[in-house]
């Protein structure tokens, strides 16, 4: 035991006192954090667009310029009740959405500061996207709209609008013909062919014997949808901790999934380096197959929990700064009814077990060509659950999704999808039961493949592997 835990430690410092080591660690944070900052940065620092109208159907550009307004409202009452899910809840965000259907922008920015504090004293309105302005004189008073799509040409070249709106009547029906700056612009393309579709629907309600005033309500009309289920924390109504367990158990499962690429990788490229340098004979002068690899398992385990630990406590930190309500639920979700302790058999179980298998890997390849050749089925193996992971959390039951998941080779990653779903305890057992029995054949299987490569040299071949591993070699 003494002589596996100080080639455990010989294993973590060797990657955990480089450079490298920590910049890597710190680069996947560092790239979320700019990931997640990245759209907003770009829509901030993205001009307003600025879009002309030019009325040739009669008495409809008022009507497409409040529909096309109506957007930036929909996307501040969003952005408010967004804000407000994380301390208030789903009851409270959908108070401030109320407010904001109901008496406007500035009752919901006070239900937002009623219900959620910090985070109303923290709103910043999202940046407008798109603005309608006059249009150019000689555009807004052509004739015909063949005159105006020449008139409006300098205007768009030369930067001074984003786009141009030339509506007709055609058949009967309004239409819409938009000139736009750039030609990639789909921004443009699809809000005002939403307001458009806002302004058709009205015009036909009241063409149907409606009033203005109930087409203008009925064409805004946003229906409210509560959700309920008896799975619920409540027994009723759906709330966002609710959802939150699913969240959880699907980025666990990819948690492990990028450990075992990562964490596995290195653990097999350590065992080709050293059996090429021939240290793998010394080590085996000194200490026993399971010994060496054994302290070599634990030291890059040691060194994926390292990583781990500094993205948990980064993201703890984070969510505790900025989203004070929703760690609060994610604590809670974790500690109910175990679901942090099945998380972490899965996570330790499933990293052992793949570890063990790309550690034999390792000790029969000579050279990262030669290691492709093994590689090949394990990473077939570990494609699949990142396939049918998200199914996994939206359909736990489905039979396919239960079989699969009691799979030794699938078990950790699909167990961590459905563990939120409280799938039958004899699931679970024969899952864990499944994992361990495979993974004491690793530990069998890879101290004869670990020794017997350990000691071989050459080409690889399969029928030298089988060979060595039966005792004929």
């Amino acid at each position: 035991m003494k002589r596996m835990l100080l080639i455990a430690r010989r294993e973590y410092f060797a990657y955990a006192r480089t450079v490298g080591f920590w910049l890597s660690m710190l680069a996947l944070p560092a790239l979320m954090l700019l990931g997640g900052m990245m759209p907003a940065m770009i829509k901030n620092a993205s001009p307003t667009r600025t879009v002309a109208i030019v009325d040739f159907a009669g008495g409809q550009q008022a009507a497409l310029t409040a529909a096309l307004d109506a957007r930036y409202v929909t996307a501040q009452a969003k952005a408010m009740r967004e804000a407000a899910v994380s301390e208030a809840g789903e009851p409270g965000a959908d108070a401030v959405r109320e407010a904001v259907d109901r008496d406007g922008l500035e009752a919901g920015l006070a239900a937002l500061k009623r219900v959620a504090p910090r985070a109303g004293a923290a709103y910043a309105p999202p940046k407008r996207d798109l603005r309608v302005v006059a249009a150019p004189p000689e555009v807004a008073s052509a004739p015909t709209l063949a005159a105006a799509e020449k008139a409006l040409r300098p205007h768009l070249t030369g930067g001074e609008l984003s786009a141009v709106v030339l509506l007709e009547r055609r058949d009967g029906e309004l239409k819409a013909r938009l000139w736009s700056e750039r030609v990639s612009d789909e921004a443009v393309e699809t809000a005002v062919r939403d307001a458009l579709r806002d302004v058709i629907r009205r015009d036909r309600l009241i063409a149907a014997g409606l009033d203005p005033a109930t087409a203008t309500s009925l064409a805004e009309l946003k229906p409210k949808l509560d959700v309920f289920s008896p799975k619920s924390a409540g027994g009723g109504e759906v709330s966002l901790r609710d959802r939150l367990p699913g969240v959880v158990g699907f980025v666990l499962g990819m948690l492990l999934w990028s450990s075992v690429i990562s964490g596995a990788s290195i653990l097999m490229n350590s065992v080709m380096e050293e059996k090429s340098n021939r240290v793998l004979e010394v080590l085996m002068s000194s200490a026993s197959t399971t010994e060496i690899l054994g302290g070599k398992v634990l030291g890059v385990a040691m060194i994926t929990a390292t990583v781990l630990g500094v993205w948990f406590g980064l993201g703890a930190y984070a969510l505790r700064m900025l989203l004070p309500g929703l760690a609060d639920d994610l604590g809670s979700v974790l500690l109910d009814g175990g679901l942090i302790f099945y998380l972490a058999l899965y996570l330790v179980g499933g990293y052992l077990m793949y570890a063990m298998v790309f550690a034999a890997i390792g000790a029969f390849c000579e050279t990262p060509r030669d290691a492709q050749t093994l590689l090949g089925p394990v990473m077939i193996v570990l494609s699949v659950p990142i396939i049918v992971m998200q199914m996994a959390v939206r359909t736990p039951d489905l039979p396919l999704i239960k079989t699969m998941s009691m799979v030794p080779f699938f078990a950790p990653f699909l167990m961590s999808a459905r563990a939120p779903s409280n799938p039958p305890l004899i699931e679970v057992v024969i899952a864990l039961a499944g994992m361990a029995a495979v993974g004491a054949l690793m530990v069998w299987l890879g101290g004869k493949a670990f020794r017997a490569g350990a000691l071989s040299s050459g080409k690889f071949d399969w029928r030298g592997v089988f060979a060595l591993m039966t005792g004929r070699g």
